[in-house]
């Protein structure tokens, strides 16, 4: 029987493989939802934990584009999540020609990162950061996609922006998706909304309250998950 070529990816893939953990795998398969009909429906994995992933992406962060595209291809998540790893080191690496190859290839791949820990380990490291001093109007055309992780995407991109106290784009997705229907999408605005508030309070507070009233609820919990009770309790009793 012929024996499988002994390539770096493979090589890649046992040591993931190596470093799987059995029941930390099954907690995790439920705590991303994969089951039938659920967001996360086919996911499989290893149960590895984050600083390992890293490690291993460090170790291998020579990979070529064509190799992590492989990588992203597969159904195990943390095969993909470790080839995103790789492409930020990559990213950051990369003089201003590279990092334009390495955003296009995170844009034609958004289909496969499709998780949202994939998404906001990678959006703003790489997506947000490269239009830190570009046109922004792509992420208004991934908040309208009908992909929820394109949609994901486009807000967590902009913490690269709140980082730097650039609030704008940032309000701007909220609004394109305040009627958002996805639970993924709420959470992801909340918490980039509380991130505003940590720096600038007023400027949270004067989105809120224009908007309050008709913000999903979570969204709205998350927004407002730092302020004392007695302000929290007034946003609630809408």
């Amino acid at each position: 029987m012929k024996q499988p070529q002994k390539t770096p990816l493979n090589h890649l893939r046992k040591n993931l493989r190596d470093l799987g953990n059995p029941a930390k795998a099954e907690t995790l398969s439920r705590f991303f939802k994969t089951g039938k009909g659920e967001y996360g429906e086919g996911d499989v994995f290893l149960g590895i934990p984050i600083p390992k992933l890293r490690m291993i992406a460090k170790k291998y962060s020579e990979f070529l584009l064509k190799d992590l595209q492989g990588l992203l291809l597969s159904r195990i998540h943390e095969e993909r999540l470790v080839s995103l790893l790789i492409l930020i080191i990559k990213y950051s690496e990369a003089d201003s020609a590279h990092r334009q190859a390495v955003v296009d290839f995170y844009l034609r791949n958004t289909r496969r990162i499709n998780n949202w820990d994939l998404v906001d380990i990678s959006a703003g490291n790489i997506l947000g950061d490269y239009l830190l001093d570009k046109d922004r109007t792509l992420l208004s055309h991934l908040a309208e996609s009908a992909s929820v992780w394109e949609r994901r995407i486009a807000i967590m991109a902009t913490f690269a922006f709140i980082k730097k106290n650039e609030f704008n784009d940032t309000l701007h997705i909220s609004e394109v998706l305040l009627n958002d229907t996805h639970d993924l999408i709420h959470k992801a605005i909340g918490w980039m909304l509380r991130e505003i508030g940590k720096r600038d309070r007023e400027t949270e507070e004067q989105f809120l309250r224009t908007h309050y009233r008709n913000m999903p609820r979570t969204m709205l919990r998350y927004a407002i998950e730092r302020f004392d009770k007695k302000t929290r309790d007034a946003y609630l009793k809408r």
